[in-house]
């Protein structure tokens, strides 16, 4: 231990660039410590303690970095809050969390203002003008910029999607230990990437592309490990895919976290834009969150080369790994299990399966202890053992969040879909995932969503839903052009039955697709939708 940590690098190096703001606005690690730790002291002087919390509603950029580099050396948990919620589900979180203080950035003034009563007026502050917020500055104005004393580190506690009732927060115990020392165990998983820290042999530092929303865990750990790592963060503001060439060409970008859509929004731009951006400085695209059909990959790999990693992993800890070798030997697999992670398939009774046999995926990662906030049931509900005779689930069981695959005998794991989202039309299970993944390749098909509707006879039958590309008609002669495209590549029992066209598919930021909103008014007042 010694080496990294953000704190320990801005002491050392005050002029290096840490981080870049969406406008081009560039803060040096002196700027960025100084503003920590005078928020460490405001909030100290307000009443927080160790083990307290506070959350964030701000956008990408230096203001929810700052709120997440005090918040770690203090002892707290920051919560990042998801800014397209409502002031209801704002003021939930705010609740649930029990922070002890409430940042709003003037963007969201309307709903982060619907939230204020979950806490008290003094603890309140804004970033720019907002309605019942005292001004950040009044926070920390007169508040020394030198370290605090007694610093202990803290942890993020991100929110899960809450697809099936409402959001639990994922909650981690403090270790009790320097937040550099504790900053530099983070450092654990890019190192499994290759990911290096520092600069290159003789050049500028490290950057990394913070291409999604800051409320996502994943972003939240790429983005925080590598300023750990002493990288500087370039934000994005929101999505736009020749935005996202020009910054790796202009900050020479070594490293991203992206999402499939995001690499099919890349390949959709015309050959000549993506020839104008020198992009060969990447040196590590990652990326998760939702299946990435192998083509999309394969034409990612060709364009870019062997930079692009894959792994499949949970807010509540564990996952694997998909180097590129792995990937072109194991077309389609999410990779192997994380050195400190382990990987169990099992059946609806709970017994482990065969190789290559699908099944649930369960999980487990050393000194890996989570809970979901305020919810031990559900915590309990999510270890392998729960509703299963003759087994206590408990601490460092295996978990699952409900995802279906299945391993190889030499354990790469191939991902088939989640159990919620499964069709069975005719006593038969199938999966959407590997239809959207067939269907999403049609050039006039910019996103597709699949999932089963009522069907009297079979129990359910297979709709899909497409976003088709821009200056493309939907219709009937569309929709028979995509089925046609499915021959000899997916079995016909797997074909949808029929196709609905809308203007834009639903989806998180980070390329979640949210399949209920679809779903849902096709099993409207029946008793077995899901």
């Amino acid at each position: 231990m010694g080496s990294l940590g953000f704190w320990r690098l801005a002491r050392r190096d005050p002029e290096w660039v840490a981080a870049v703001d969406p406008d081009g606005t560039r803060y040096t690690a002196g700027e960025l410590l100084g503003r920590s730790n005078r928020l460490v002291h405001g909030l100290r002087a307000l009443g927080l303690r160790e083990g307290d919390g506070l959350c964030g509603l701000v956008p990408n950029g230096v203001d929810g970095l700052v709120l997440y580099l005090a918040a770690l050396q203090a002892g707290w948990y920051y919560t990042p809050v998801n800014w397209h919620l409502t002031g209801p589900e704002i003021g939930y979180i705010v609740a649930d969390s029990g922070a002890g203080a409430f940042f709003v950035h003037e963007r969201y003034a309307a709903e982060g203002a619907r939230a204020a009563g979950e806490i008290a007026p003094d603890r309140r502050f804004a970033f720019g003008e907002v309605e019942g917020f005292r001004p950040y500055a009044e926070l920390v104005e007169g508040h020394p910029d030198g370290p605090p004393d007694g610093r202990t580190n803290g942890a993020t506690m991100h929110y899960t999607s809450g697809t099936t009732g409402r959001p639990k927060g994922v909650r981690r115990p403090l270790a009790g230990i320097d937040p550099d020392d504790h900053a530099e165990l983070l450092t654990f998983l890019p190192e499994m990437f290759g990911i290096t820290p520092g600069r290159p042999a003789g050049g500028a530092p490290h950057a990394h592309l913070v291409t999604s929303p800051n409320y996502h865990t994943a972003v939240t750990q790429f983005g925080g490990s590598a300023l750990h790592m002493g990288h500087t963060l370039v934000h994005m503001d929101g999505w736009d895919a020749e935005t996202c060439l020009r910054l790796i060409e202009e900050h020479r970008v070594t490293s991203t976290h992206m999402v499939p859509t995001q690499f099919k929004r890349l390949l959709r731009l015309p050959e000549e834009v993506r020839e104008r951006y020198d992009v060969s400085s990447m040196r590590w695209a990652l990326h998760a969150a939702a299946p990435c059909p192998v083509p999309i990959k394969q034409m990612m790999l060709d364009w870019w080369g062997d930079c692009v990693w894959e792994y499949y992993a949970a807010t509540e800890g564990g996952g694997t790994i998909a180097s590129p070798r792995d990937w072109r030997a194991h077309p389609g697999t999410v990779g192997r299990a994380w050195p400190v992670s382990e990987l169990l398939i099992v059946d609806d009774d709970g017994e482990p399966v065969p190789a290559g046999t699908d099944g649930t995926i369960y999980m487990r990662m050393a000194r890996g202890e989570f809970e979901y906030k305020g919810d031990r049931t559900k915590t309990e509900r999510a270890r392998l053992g729960a509703g299963v005779a003759g087994r206590t689930p408990g601490p460092g069981a295996f978990f699952t969040v409900g995802d279906v695959g299945h391993l190889t005998e030499d354990g790469f794991l191939f991902l088939s879909d989640r159990r919620a989202d499964m069709i069975i039309s005719g006593g038969a299970n199938i999966y959407p995932a590997e239809i959207e993944n067939e269907i999403t390749l049609h050039p006039k098909v910019a996103d597709v969503a699949v999932f089963g509707i009522p069907d009297e006879e079979w129990g359910e039958q297979i709709k899909a839903v497409v976003e088709p590309t821009p200056g493309v008609a939907p219709g009937p002669a569309l929709a028979a052009e995509i089925l046609a495209s499915l021959e000899g590549r997916l079995a016909k029992m797997k074909w949808p039955r029929s196709i609905d066209f809308v203007a834009a598919i639903p989806r998180e930021p980070n390329g979640k697709l949210l399949k209920r909103r679809l779903r849902d008014p096709y099993w409207k007042d029946r008793d077995t939708a899901i």
